[in-house]
């Protein structure tokens, strides 16, 4: 198996680790008698883990490499599922999801690096398409919970089944996993730039914040916004995420050409409007077609954002022998992350003082933030390139 295989494989796995329990938090939250509130307190634990841990792993990728990171955690993140399935209060989820969010968060930055390593290699801008792999996985475990839901399995029936897939498919492709060389087995180690004083980095570091805030709540809210704001079932409810996921795929894969075209920031900027527009069009409109079709919109303008930008990270970051970034993405994605964090309570919170129309259209608003802040992140990077290139 080749190293892109096998990390585009690691991409869906946990994509569909993500979608499996996102797509199930209508059960969960009836499982542990959560309300909106609660539920956005509990979800908040997934975040806690996610922005605690992935500096860490960023550093530990940065010393070590990204290879046994990566391993470790694709096997811990579908084995703590099942430990989802045994909470019995709003307290209990969020500890369990602590967990799970640590262990995504460092398969999370450990698979952006080993994708990095193989967009290196091939010089190909292919990190939308090793994204596309976890929107593939989001579909796959969205699709999974309407079918449980349908077949009325319990949530540790399913949870179970999805853990020893995971693990199998862990198992087989281990050996093929790529992974960059850290600095603790290079022979030299160059002189770092401070990763803190980059102004593109942050500007970059905003619209990754962007884009998580829309992309979580997308995740956490939609199911269960069209259940409770729409009148869907449950199991109806699950295809929100789903379309949510196919249009962030297919963009994903099959935008290599339209990356070439546009470039990265006109990409950005662009689907920044057209993700505001899907999400503000399901909150408007109270007719569920309207909530499907504005949640695709919103997974196709989101599809380029956090790759695009992990791309854009890794190149600042990047030294002559066409190894770094590690720490640059763990930044990035540690900004990114405290999106998740306080995506969950303040839509939460919103909705428990007035409704999941107005949480997530307030959502709307901050996803048309990615328009002027990658404007500003483009003069920022012309700026940084004049002064690189004058002489002395």
């Amino acid at each position: 198996m080749s190293p892109r295989l096998a990390t585009f494989i690691v991409f869906l796995l946990n994509g569909a680790v993500f979608g499996t329990w996102a797509s199930r938090v209508p059960a969960l939250a009836e499982q542990v008698g959560a309300e909106v509130g609660s539920l956005g307190l509990a979800l908040l634990g997934a975040s806690v883990g996610l922005a605690f841990t992935a500096p860490l792993a960023a550093r530990v990728c940065a010393l070590y490499g990204s290879r046994g990171v990566l391993i470790a955690s694709s096997l811990l993140s579908p084995l703590l599922l099942p430990v989802l399935a045994l909470s019995q209060s709003p307290l209990q989820l969020g500890l369990s999801l602590v967990a799970l969010g640590a262990s995504i968060a460092a398969m999370d930055v450990s698979m952006n690096m080993a994708a990095v390593v193989v967009v290196r290699a091939l010089q190909r801008p292919l990190m939308p398409q090793f994204h596309a792999g976890f929107s593939v996985g989001g579909l796959i475990g969205s699709l999974g919970s309407a079918a449980a839901a349908h077949a009325h399995w319990t949530l540790m029936k399913h949870f179970l089944l999805v853990a020893f897939a995971g693990a199998l498919v862990t198992a087989l492709i281990a050996k093929s996993i790529p992974g960059g060389v850290g600095e603790r087995h290079r022979e030299e180690v160059t002189e770092r730039a401070p990763v803190l004083n980059s102004p593109v980095l942050w500007l970059l570091a905003s619209i990754a914040l962007c884009s998580a805030i829309a992309e979580g709540a997308a995740a956490d809210w939609s199911a269960l916004f069209m259940v409770r704001e729409r009148g869907m079932s449950d199991a109806a409810g699950a295809y929100a995420y789903a379309g949510f996921s196919v249009t962030m795929a297919l963009a994903r894969w099959f935008g290599e050409p339209i990356q070439r075209r546009l470039g990265p920031h006109r990409l950005l900027a662009a689907g920044g409007g057209l993700a505001a527009t899907g999400l503000a069009l399901a909150v408007v409109v109270p007719h569920p077609a309207a909530g499907y079709l504005g949640f695709g919109l919103a997974g196709l303008g989101l599809a380029f954002s956090f790759p695009v930008v992990m791309d854009l990270a890794s190149e600042t970051g990047k030294r002559a022998d066409g190894s770094g970034g590690e720490r640059q993405l763990g930044l990035v994605t540690t900004i990114a992350y405290t999106g998740f964090l306080a995506g969950p309570p303040i839509v939460g919170g919103l909705a428990h003082v007035s409704s999941l129309v107005v949480s997530l259209g307030f959502v709307a608003l901050v996803t048309a933030l990615i328009i002027p802040t990658t404007l500003l992140a483009r003069r920022a990077a012309r700026q940084a390139a004049s002064v690189r290139a004058l002489p002395g």
